[in-house]
């Protein structure tokens, strides 16, 4: 029997009341058999200085050491201006370094954004790709779930009211577990 895939999600948004943070937590109910999943937060992970990466900040240590104790990260990212927002970026940016401390390297990744035009973080989600490119971090293509029109798939509560979205966050999370488990196996090897 395989151990369960734990999946680390993390929205990059610090809003309350953030769909991307709502979307987040629909998925971590959608989560399939033989995988949990946890969230972490990015509120207090300070601005990237690469003056204090030889001695990291409390946040960033406890972000990194979640990172590393993740098979898989599910990131959930609106966008801004066309990009990833900036509290996205300097997460990844502190958990990347010091160079040759890479926390993120290897793990597997999904994206999935929400916002409240038709795109559904489209562009923010295509430039999150590049970047984990450069993080060495194996990415589900597809199913691509880009959430658009948040005031139609939420409801005043905050909590995901469309069947079409929960089934496609939950393939694309069945995707997640199973591309882990594919790279867990070859790394086996």
């Amino acid at each position: 029997m395989n151990p369960p895939i734990k999946i680390l999600g993390i929205a990059g948004s610090l809003r309350n009341q953030s769909y991307n943070r709502a979307a987040l937590r629909a998925a971590a109910a959608l989560v399939p058999q033989g995988a949990t999943l946890e969230t972490f937060a990015l509120d207090d992970i300070p601005a990237f200085n690469q003056d204090h990466e030889q001695a990291l900040p409390d946040a960033v240590v406890k972000l990194k050491d979640a990172v590393r104790g993740a098979d898989a990260i599910l990131f959930v990212t609106p966008e801004y201006n066309y990009s990833i927002p900036g509290v996205l970026k300097n997460a990844i940016d502190w958990a990347s370094r010091p160079h040759g401390e890479n926390a993120w390297a290897g793990r597997t990744a999904a994206i999935m954004g929400v916002s409240v035009g038709t795109f559904g973080s489209a562009r923010a989600q295509y430039h999150l790709r590049q970047v984990l490119v450069a993080l060495g971090m194996p990415t589900v293509n597809l199913p691509e779930v880009m959430i658009g029109n948040a005031g139609e798939r939420f409801d005043t509560k905050g909590m995901l009211a469309d069947q079409k979205t929960e089934s496609l966050i939950n393939k694309l999370l069945g995707s997640l577990v199973t591309l882990t488990r594919q790279v867990q196996s070859t790394n086996k090897t």
